[in-house]
């Protein structure tokens, strides 16, 4: 789709970060090259659950843009998340509330209501021969591509979020800002489904997965303009920018990711300590402190998921959860009568934080590769019948954690975006 730029704009460094200048000046190219002037921009953003300079990037669009567009608006791509309150919109955007009155008063900021019909315009069907063809012959069901029919009010289509490696469709970014971002439940539950056959494991850190495929192809029926801004974030600072397509934007912006965002171990632990920080604010989403870490914890190892902020499982499907519990695939796919009429988005989302296992119909005996602990504000009785671990916070002293990756235990501080895998050689070993 026209994006109006003769070719991708960007930058990026393995060793550095980009400096305001440098951000200011590639935008500046890019949307001048996209001759906006008079035009009614919607540009969608991630809620708070993602680290990126939201704040920095809205005040450069709107040094750039304002005098110059009929509408400068944005669109929280919440997926399934709640809606953000004002509060927390303003936080993310980077403004005070008398700012938001004042000086950015012609600024609308949209949440997306993923479980309201009305949200929706329908732009057109991938048939169960293409998909059976696109997921390996995983699945071979039609799917209906609906979209938030907010953004086909304006003339330009602007995505600005980072990139990150990502449990289910691979390294997230470009075209998932569409797809789960402002879409329905179709896609949503469809694509997660996908990943959870793949497994987390086989997917996590990988560039071009089946629900990428999937997604890349359901943002074909868009047939309206789109630029992408695919930020690269260490840290809180940021190391990149590309501008593009989404599939380009997203293609430069996944690989520099792929070197800053992977910690390569010469070894497996048995114990790990994820240290979840307050982005999170529900095991949804808090649980890629399990799946950034699954791939270094050893058989028979166990992940604790420390967050003592956290006393939710789910905002949003936080009851289905509940009747569910946490398994591991072949629990639901080996009953699967049982299970089929729940929404799939949320049995993928319990095998990912299950991670891989193997389930015996006959005797009942479900066994998991791994451990997986809550130490958050979920009390026993509920983490008991989820099927998860237990573990008192206040018994845990983060001194007593550290330094002992020799003893196969590890801390980490800040987990869900830092993605750890063991070396080739190791895993050969």
């Amino acid at each position: 789709m026209f994006t109006g730029l003769t070719g991708l704009i960007g930058r990026g460094y393995t060793d550095k970060f980009l400096s305001e200048a440098e951000t200011r000046d590639l935008m500046a190219s890019a949307l001048s090259q996209a001759k906006l002037d008079g035009k009614r921009i919607i540009i969608i953003i991630p809620d708070g659950t993602r680290t990126a300079p939201i704040g920095q990037m809205f005040r450069l669009f709107h040094e750039l843009l304002s005098d110059k567009v009929a509408a400068l608006d944005y669109l929280i791509a919440l997926g399934t998340h709640q809606p953000m309150s004002e509060d927390a919109i303003n936080e993310r955007i980077g403004v005070t509330a008398e700012e938001r009155t004042g000086k950015y008063a012609k600024v609308k900021v949209f949440n997306h209501y993923w479980e309201l019909p009305e949200t929706f315009v329908e732009l057109g069907v991938i048939s169960k021969e293409e998909i059976a063809r696109i997921s390996d012959g995983l699945l071979n069901e039609a799917v209906s591509v609906k979209l938030n029919k907010l953004v086909f009010d304006y003339d330009q289509i602007i995505i600005c979020g980072p990139t990150f490696p990502h449990e289910v469709v691979g390294f997230s970014g470009g075209n998932k800002y569409f797809f789960p971002g402002i879409s329905a439940g179709e896609v949503i539950n469809f694509s997660h489904w996908l990943g959870a056959l793949v497994t987390s494991y086989e997917t996590i850190g990988k560039k071009y997965t089946a629900v990428r495929k999937v997604i890349d192809r359901a943002a074909q029926f868009i047939n309206h303009p789109k630029l992408c801004f695919s930020l690269v974030v260490k840290g809180e600072s940021l190391a990149g920018l590309y501008i593009g397509s989404p599939e380009e934007a997203w293609e430069a912006a996944s690989e520099l990711s792929s070197k800053l965002h992977i910690v390569w171990t010469d070894r497996q632990y048995k114990r790990v300590l994820s240290v979840m920080p307050k982005l999170y604010d529900d095991i949804w989403t808090g649980s890629k402190g399990m799946y950034k870490l699954e791939p270094v914890i050893a058989d028979g190892g166990e992940v604790i998921i420390y967050a003592p902020h956290i006393d939710e499982i789910s905002y949003s499907h936080g009851k289905i959860l509940d009747e569910l519990g946490y398994h591991v695939l072949e629990y639901f796919t080996k009953q699967w009568d049982q299970f089929k009429h729940y929404p799939l988005g949320v049995v993928a989302h319990s095998t990912h934080l299950r991670g891989i296992g193997t389930y015996d119909v006959e005797t009942g005996i479900e066994r998991p590769r791994i451990k997986v602990t809550l130490a958050t504000g979920v009390p026993r009785e509920r983490c008991e019948k989820l099927q998860l671990g237990y573990l008192d916070p206040a018994s845990i002293n983060l001194d007593e954690w550290r330094n002992r990756e020799d003893e196969g235990i590890l801390l980490v501080p800040k987990a869900g975006e830092m993605l750890y895998r063991l070396k080739p050689k190791a895993a050969a070993a």
